[in-house]
């Protein structure tokens, strides 16, 4: 059972058992075929029958439902099994979770084909509690479960009769679930209005989650510590705001285990709300700036998956969490800033704020001893228009680094596309007064003008920067359609898994 490894509360009970489903107390069992192949043995002959009639069919989402032996017995296609992969099952299980609760399913089982590897189970858990979330913190009236309608699954069973280890199945199925429940957290900071998760508010929230887990530290830091540091770049974007910003620096240093590998370094932008500042954005959808806080709501729960997970790893992470206001005391078109590693900076659009949000924050992870450093940012809308929702953006000055980030972008389905660094493209962001220049005229390779700024700041590190802007928000997949996606928090704890 889930709570043999983890002791968090979910919001719907996982489980996994070899036993046959039959023997399950699920009320629904839900059954995959691929294409050109019958049910298994343990499955009810109806099952069969409704496969012949055609009703039921094995082609990619079909579905079909028949009742046997006391249970609901819903028919998934899952396609070519040789086009099968972990994307798919997320979105087979989606489809399904959506399916199970219009037929009032409260206890889904999941009966694995024989022959699917190792992932799919947890891949199948991930898209059912990815599908099943909700955000209704500020509903007057939260749409509860009836008794003919429930909103949500009361539990989810993985059932592999075949599985090899009944074990590392309640291990898998466990820690997929520990991690899509961050994920969800990571959703429910980003879809909270700004003037509900302020800086100060999302803070709180780390300091929270570091007084629930004794493997993981916190250090949070107010306008007067910034400036003590000396990051003139981050206090620049903050000062237009009343609300107090916060450098929230988290450490983990490997629990209990040994730790092994570099010192990891994640860096967040988590600008809780961004109207632009005196380059004011255009009205419409500026509602949507509250999710420009989504990097650093990514970094935050990875940690604390990392750390409920135990893996060992060790790791720093820092968030910068401000708003970015037209004030009085705003920062200016022109004013020129100057960061923690000396560099000055010319602002020339104070719309391109999370750069030098995130070149302090980069400074300061380096400085605290990060040996390979990744940060996430919702940075550009360039890099939406280049790569839609479908990919996030990579750029980095190692290749190593680069190519784990590739593989957990595989593995977890946040997939990455990189685009090139190339010294050509520092030209673009000399300054002519100061050193650099945040905003540089001409438009020409915006995603890639913003990695190289920051690349500025990083020095001979191994760093990566994560645009992701198009897939922080409406990412348009079937377990995350709207809203916030919590983009990053399982690539993250791929890549921390990939050094141990």
């Amino acid at each position: 059972m889930l709570a043999r490894w983890i002791s968090w509360p979910l919001t719907v009970r996982v489980s996994a058992t070899t036993a046959p489903a039959i023997q399950t107390d699920a009320d629904t069992i839900a059954l995959g075929l691929f294409e050109g192949e019958q049910p298994g043995p343990t499955a009810p002959a109806p099952t069969g029958e409704l496969l012949n009639s055609g009703e039921a069919r094995s082609s990619f989402k079909a579905l079909a439902v028949v009742h046997a032996e006391g249970k609901r017995w819903l028919l998934v296609g899952l396609g070519s099994r040789k086009d099968f992969s972990h994307e798919r099952a997320r979105v087979i299980a989606a489809v399904t979770q959506q399916r199970a609760l219009e037929i009032a399913t409260r206890t889904l089982c999941w009966e694995l084909p024989e022959g699917v590897d190792e992932g799919v189970p947890a891949a199948l858990v991930e898209g059912t509690l990815l599908s099943d979330y909700r955000f209704e913190l500020h509903k007057s009236a939260p749409s509860s479960q009836s008794d003919n309608a429930p909103k949500h699954l009361g539990a989810l069973i993985i059932c592999a009769s075949a599985a090899t280890s009944a074990e590392g199945l309640e291990r898998t199925v466990s820690e997929a679930a520990l991690v899509t429940e961050a994920v969800n957290a990571a959703r429910d900071l980003q879809n909270r209005p700004a003037n509900d998760l302020t800086p100060t508010a999302l803070a709180e929230y780390a300091e929270a989650l570091a007084g629930e887990l004794a493997t993981l530290s916190v250090q949070v830091e107010g306008r007067e510590g910034i400036l003590a540091r000396g990051m003139g770049a981050f206090a620049a974007v903050a000062q237009g705001s009343e609300q107090e910003p916060a450098l929230i620096t988290l450490r983990y240093e490997g629990g209990d285990s040994n730790p092994k590998g570099p010192l990891l370094g994640f860096v967040g932008k988590a600008v809780t709300f961004d109207s632009g500042g005196i380059s004011l954005k255009p009205g419409p959808k500026m509602s949507e700036m509250k999710f420009d806080m989504s990097g650093g709501a990514a970094v935050i729960e990875a940690v604390a998956a990392i750390a409920r997970l135990g893996l060992p790893v060790r790791l720093v992470a820092v968030v910068g969490a401000t708003e970015n206001l037209p004030s009085a005391r705003s920062v200016k078109p022109g004013d020129i800033v100057t960061a923690a590693n000396g560099k000055t900076i010319e602002v020339n659009n104070t719309d391109a704020e999370g750069r030098l949000v995130l070149a302090d924050c980069l400074h300061h992870a380096i400085s605290l001893g990060a040996e390979r450093v990744v940060d996430l940012a919702t940075l550009t809308g360039a890099v939406i228009i280049a790569l839609g929702s479908t990919h996030a953006g990579l750029l980095g000055n190692d290749d190593e680094l680069a190519a784990r980030l590739t593989t957990a972008g595989e593995r977890t389905g946040e997939i990455l596309w990189r685009l090139p660094l190339h010294e050509e493209y520092d030209e673009l962001i000399k300054g002519r007064y100061g050193d650099l220049d945040n905003a540089p005229e001409g438009r020409k390779a915006g995603t890639i003008v913003g990695a190289t700024f920051l690349s500025n700041f990083v020095g001979e590190v191994p760093w990566a920067h994560l645009d992701i802007a198009g897939s922080a928000w409406d990412l348009g997949r079937a377990y995350a359609p709207k809203s916030a996606s919590g983009y990053g928090v399982r690539l993250l704890v791929e890549l921390a898994r990939s050094y141990t």
